[in-house]
């Protein structure tokens, strides 16, 4: 059994408007928000051994947050490929991991996650800039990982819910 962490980026600034969407940094209350459920997770005790976030700025920065709240000293992979991918993006991501990691958080971007987190658990869910959905994964390896593959929606947090 694996732990998969879903979560979407913390909320973005949009005072900038000829700033690219790439480029986009935290707001302040994105980067309040980030803190929190960092906080959420080390209370919770659920620490990721494996971070795999988009590349985008305000992924790389929500992704930052979290380590340094949560004193992380594992892997973190920077991916470009999670910035506009699609679900088999996110899937083969996971999937490529050879790390016997047994709890893997993964940071990106809505309209993808939603639909990852729909086709992985039936469920339908928001998710919200910092929401956190903890799933509990029936594979011994990632590499077993596949969209058939009956994931538990154990628990799911959001930021407003958490103050």
């Amino acid at each position: 059994m694996k732990t998969l962490i879903l979560m979407r980026h913390a909320k973005s600034s949009l005072a900038e408007k000829n700033t690219d969407d790439w480029d986009r940094p935290l707001s302040k209350r994105g980067r309040k928000n980030a803190v929190t459920m960092a906080k959420v997770l080390k209370e919770k005790e659920i620490l990721p051994q494996v971070i795999l976030a988009s590349a985008a700025v305000r992924s790389h920065q929500t992704a930052d947050l979290l380590v340094e709240e949560l004193s992380f000293r594992g892997d973190i992979y920077y991916l470009a490929s999670l910035y506009r991918g699609e679900v088999d993006t996110y899937l083969e991501a996971i999937r490529r991991l050879l790390d016997p990691a047994d709890c893997v958080l993964v940071i990106g971007h809505n309209p993808v996650l939603e639909s990852f987190l729909q086709m992985i658990t039936g469920k339908v869910e928001a998710l919200p800039t910092a929401s956190l959905a903890y799933l509990q994964v029936p594979v011994n390896a990632w590499q077993e990982l596949s969209l058939d593959t009956p994931a538990e929606l154990v628990h799911f947090w959001k930021p407003k819910d958490e103050k």
